[in-house]
């Protein structure tokens, strides 16, 4: 399980927008538009209300994201249990 680090920040999925984009409401307060990255692609599936681990862009970072991992159930419980879920 990947844990926050840097400028990586937790975030809910909101709506599904089509062609891998997903507009997240992010913990700092922002809403970005994000897209999933390619090797999470085919992999996962992300649905609204999944919390998810988002690393915005170097630029249009207060509107952009890449999303590189989605947290299960029992993962969720646990960030919110460890403090790191504010949501």
């Amino acid at each position: 399980m990947l844990l926050p680090s840097g400028n990586d920040v937790l975030g809910t999925a909101v709506k599904m927008l089509g062609a891998e984009r997903i507009m997240v409401k992010c913990q700092d307060g922002k809403e970005r538009l994000c897209r999933v990255r390619g090797k999470l692609k085919r992999r996962v599936w992300i649905r609204e209300g999944d919390i998810v681990l988002v690393s915005p862009w170097d630029f249009q970072s207060d509107q952009r994201g890449d999303i590189f991992w989605r947290y299960r159930k029992n993962q969720t419980e646990w960030l919110r249990g460890h403090g790191y879920l504010k949501i």
